[in-house]
């Protein structure tokens, strides 16, 4: 396949970043026995040092005082939990990396030939995918609708669930938003003549077919629609603007990489053709079809917020469960109140209906920055139709890192996620798999048994994915547990999708992943509780994987800290913590091998999770004050943007105030003979420096530090202001009073000032986007 040539990236390419940008292949390599020998036996030193570590040290200095002296007693209790705590989390990162070599050993690739005919009858009602995005670069939104779109599936429905304030002011917030709302059009109209074309070429071979035999003339003309089709597509690549590494896999992966698979299937059919081998009426009609399905496809955008009936909470789940909602259903619009959200959608509209959503058997829920192989849908699909697969709600493949970042860091959180990908997998080997919200193919059944309906100021509100908290998909999981639904992670790399290209915007990610597992756990430990009385009792091997990933990071994160600030004996440290870390090490390290990436990467992870300490004790934080008072986190979006985005204060002065104290603990134990914690002090500053200049870098750290200590100086002027004008003054709007009334008791009426003509919008009545496909069917 001829590559793209790559042009300058808009973000400048770091010395250190990766140069590489082909992606990891999409099956795993079949792990010898020797290998998953060794992870087993990674997993028995682990066991074995922390316990006899436990035996030979940490039980020997509690026990060493008799009660005479309890502060020694104290902190040997304190040692020993924390090496505890960091055990069992690295004993269950090799419990799940084992459990994933089993998986990726059995599993064997589903044959092109088995896909066409299981799916050769009617599949029901098809699938909607679900692509929710606030504020996102249209171009970002464009690819992964695209890579959505050219699923092989039979009636596939595209939705761009748009949750950006319909009506904005700022004229380049206006510019964006009208972009994103023309993506669908423009992608049905692109799709539209080649729909066409192969819908009048299957048409066309049925009649033959039904009045004639099947001959090496009706071999060539499907060859040669499939050469179309390829040429096509190779036109579209050749068209795509390139700027970065996401735009290489889109146009290589995506694009070419359909048009490659079609063109192999172009040549078996001129080489069949030439053979003078006879083909079957069916399987010809499998391939007719297979191009009807990839261009034909319903595509359009969805705005909850132009609607009062609808929920507005500023979350993704709620913009997932709006449409959710709504699914199934012919609705009417009736004027609303007021500017921000004219219209209300009353159901049972009957055959004058102003909307129409029809219903699915499978959602496909997908971010805005993800992007998907062609054979997603299919291979997804068959997986949940097999036998024995009845109560899977959920499958999904975790998705991997985009090769060839051009920023250090980006690169390193590729990697991070890369190895994710791996432990994702090996969670299905204990039934312990968690929904990870970048995508994932669901069972709409499932989806209504765990349905929750609550009443918002007079309207019903439809809860499927719940929104508690901000990692939703993790408490989804439960939910299904709950309902005896499970979940499976498929074993390939099918899907895609963005890391951060700056420490600012981690900070960001990875402060809201670290923010709402305590709050979930108590939720599966009554789960476990009622299970123990049911067939399906919740086995260990899923309890501890369950219970590590909703709390280790709180736990990890207070055990580093003490491990980090607190002067311990030095009687409580051993060889021993050492044996039992380093299998941990080692294997992570062959993974970041295995993965493409470097053995001292290791050394890199290492820095950057010190780096991030005060980011995942903030939203460990987070979830104890929501745990206590009862209001939610509001959902905080990762930027994406060409340039950088700024750290707050305190995320760009604690990295360096741990290399700080790494330094002096290395220093102190130097001159107390302390060889043991100077070792370890000398480790953390080498290793958090290192991370603090690779990741971070000097020059903005000042930078952020100074916007830190001026900020404060600064006063948003805000645009509108907030309430309701009385009647009579510049503002009042009459459909808003005729819809709320008088305000009541505590709700004053206020001066609502309008944005200024220049900026304003006129609505179209229904701008959720109808965009039609060839078919003539509409979202």
């Amino acid at each position: 396949m001829a590559k793209t040539p790559a042009l300058p990236s808009a973000r400048k390419r770091q010395w250190g970043s990766e140069r590489r940008r082909e992606p990891l292949p999409t099956l795993h390599p079949r792990p010898s026995a020797a290998k998953i020998v060794w992870a087993r036996v990674a997993i028995a030193i682990t066991v074995a040092g922390w316990a006899a570590y436990m035996l030979t040290t940490a039980l020997r200095q509690i026990f060493a005082y008799d009660g005479e002296h309890i502060w020694p007693t104290i902190e040997a209790c304190i040692y020993a939990l924390v090496i505890t705590a960091l055990s069992f989390s690295a004993l269950m990162f090799l419990v799940q990396r084992e459990a994933a070599l089993r998986r990726f050993r059995d599993h064997d690739r589903v044959p092109r030939a088995e896909l066409d005919r299981h799916f050769d009858d009617e599949h029901g009602e098809g699938m909607t995918v679900l692509i929710p995005s606030y504020a996102e670069e249209p171009s970002v939104i464009r690819k992964t609708m695209w890579s959505a779109a050219l699923q092989e599936y039979p009636s596939l429905r595209v939705v761009l669930l748009l949750d950006d304030p319909p009506f904005p002011t700022d004229p380049h917030t206006i510019a964006r938003l009208e972009a994103t709302r023309q993506i669908a059009l423009g992608i049905a109209e692109d799709l539209a003549e080649p729909a066409y074309r192969f819908t009048e070429a299957m048409f066309d071979f049925e009649q033959r077919a039904a009045t004639g035999g099947v001959g090496e003339a009706e071999i060539l003309s499907l060859r040669d629609e499939y050469r179309y089709a390829v040429a096509w597509l190779n036109d579209m690549a050749d068209s795509e603007p390139h700027e970065d590494h996401v735009d290489t896999f889109f146009i290589d992966q995506v694009v070419r990489g359909l048009a490659d698979d079609l063109d192999l299937t172009a040549s078996a059919l001129e080489s069949a053709a030439e053979s003078q081998t006879e083909l079957s009426h069916q399987r010809l009609h499998e391939l007719h079809r297979r191009l009807v399905w990839i261009f034909s496809v319903d595509v359009g955008t969805f705005e909850r917020k132009r609607y009062a009936s609808l929920s507005s909470e500023a979350n993704k789940a709620m913009n997932l469960n709006a449409y959710i909602g709504l699914m199934g259903g012919r609705y009417r619009f009736v004027e609303g109140p007021g500017r921000k959200t004219v219209l209300r959608l009353v159901a049972g509209a009957g055959q004058e209906a102003d909307l129409v959503i029809p219903n699915s058997d499978y959602l496909l829920t997908l971010d805005a920055d993800s992007l998907l192989l062609r054979d997603y849908c299919l291979r997804l699909v068959y997986f949940l139709e097999q036998p024995g697969n009845e109560r899977v709600a959920v499958t999904q493949t975790p998705y991997s890192s985009f090769r060839g970042a051009p920023t250090r860091i980006e690169r390193l959180a590729g990697a991070t996620t890369d190895i994710q990908h791996i432990l994702h997998q090996g969670m299905s080997g204990y039934d312990a798999t968690f929904w990870v919200g970048a995508n994932a193919v669901i069972r709409m059944e499932a989806m209504d048994d765990i349905m929750q309906i609550d009443d918002a100021e007079g309207f019903e509100v439809r809860r499927y994915v719940q929104d508690r908290t901000v990692i939703e998909d993790t408490e989804s999981s439960v939910d299904l547990a709950d309902h005896n639904w499970t979940l499976v992670n498929y074993p390939e790399r099918l899907s895609y999708s963005a890391t951060p290209p700056d420490f600012g915007s981690l900070v960001v990610q990875r402060r809201r992943w670290a923010n709402g597992g305590l709050l979930i756990l108590p939720k599966f430990l009554r789960q476990v509780r009622a299970r123990r009385r049911t067939s399906r009792p919740v086995r260990l091997g899923e309890w501890m994987i369950r219970v590590n990933y909703m709390a280790s990071l709180a736990w990890a994160s207070f055990a580093l800290l003490f491990l980090l600030t607190f002067p311990f004996d030095s009687d409580l440290l051993s060889p021993l913590v050492l044996v039992a870390a380093a299998p941990y090490f080692l294997c992570q390290a062959s993974d970041l091998k295995y993965s493409g990436y470097r053995y001292l990467d290791i050394l890199r992870i290492y820095g950057f999770n010190l780096i991030l300490l005060p980011v995942n004790l903030a939203g460990v934080l987070k979830s104890i004050e929501q745990g206590l008072t009862g209001r939610k986190i509001p959902f905080a979006r990762t930027p994406k943007v060409r340039e950088r985005t700024a750290t707050t204060l305190l995320y760009v002065i604690a990295p360096w105030a741990i290399v700080a104290f790494s330094i002096f603990t290395a220093w102190w134990s130097f001159n107390a003979q302390n060889w043991g914690t100077f070792f370890f002090g000398t480790l953390n500053a080498v290793c958090a420096l290192w991370a603090c200049v690779e990741n971070i870098g000097i020059r903005n750290s000042l930078v952020d530090v100074w916007m830190g200590l001026t900020n404060w100086m600064w006063v948003p002027v805000p645009t509108e202001a907030v309430g309701r004008a009385a009647p009579g003054e510049p503002g009042f709007d009459w459909q808003d009073a005729l819809f709320h009334g008088y305000p009541a008791a505590g709700d004053p009426v206020r001066r609502a000032a309008r944005p200024a003509a220049s900026a304003a919008v006129e609505p179209a009545p229904f701008l959720a986007v109808e965009a039609r496909s060839a078919s003539g069917r509409s979202v």
